[in-house]
């Protein structure tokens, strides 16, 4: 798998969250935030800009005119100059504290002439303190688990016909898609009583979105009923 594909699969899904909820509804910009964790914990391009519309919309971005930073008066001369895409973000690598560059889109970034920041980080938290963003906007995203956003967006994506997109996700298997949630060790039992892997699994089963999809594992070595992979592909 390309990660490429991880980058359209993300752009797609969003796009099918943003068309099937109303407008208001919040759960867009939770699910939006899990599946952007998800992207940006793999090798993949910045591709915020070919939805960026969405984003706005939805509230999990915002952008600003430049004088709006909260810095804007002392560092004008810096920001004014800026010619292209910048992210704001200052790193210092001979730093004891060093611990990479994950975190390079705290301070916002810019896209000339405007000045953008995602719900949630250290730039947003700056805005909204000042007064910048108000109500729901004031309120960082809901934290939920991948698997509750690709739940959500296998259910849109079988309303749509799109059966790819719900084979693309439900075949990275339980360790991917259950990684750092609160079920990533659970037994296949308690896995199967989670409501979003039922309400995934009854999608998948309903739309047969496995029948030409790449399974990555061999049942011949993978038999183990306990093991929540060899579950997570088995009856469907």
């Amino acid at each position: 798998m390309s990660l490429h594909e991880i980058e359209d699969a993300v752009e797609d899904s969003i796009r099918l969250l943003d068309a099937a909820r109303p407008t208001g509804d919040p759960g867009p910009r939770a699910w939006i935030a899990a599946l952007y964790r998800y992207q940006d914990a793999h090798d993949c391009s910045f591709t915020r800009f070919r939805l960026m519309d969405v984003l706005l919309r939805r509230g999990f971005a915002y952008r600003f005119p430049l004088d709006r930073h909260p810095d804007y008066t002392e560092r004008r001369a810096f920001l004014d100059g800026i010619t292209g895409f910048t992210a704001l973000r200052e790193f210092d690598e001979s730093a004891e504290d060093f611990a990479g560059y994950d975190s390079w889109l705290e301070d916002g970034y810019v896209d000339p002439p405007h000045l953008y920041c995602e719900a949630g980080t250290a730039l947003w938290r700056r805005v909204v303190a000042r007064g910048g963003l108000t109500g729901a906007d004031a309120v960082a995203p809901a934290r939920v688990p991948l698997i509750e956003a690709v739940a959500a967006v296998a259910s849109a994506a079988e309303a749509k016909g799109d059966v790819s997109l719900i084979a693309f996700w439900y075949s990275l298997g339980a360790a991917e898609l259950l990684d750092g949630s609160p079920w990533w060790a659970c037994h296949p039992e308690e896995l199967a009583e989670v409501p979003a892997i039922r309400e995934l699994r009854g999608v998948v089963t309903r739309t047969r979105a496995l029948d030409d999809a790449d399974r990555p594992l061999d049942p011949l070595d993978h038999d183990d009923p306990d093991d929540p992979e060899t579950w997570w592909f088995s009856g469907l």
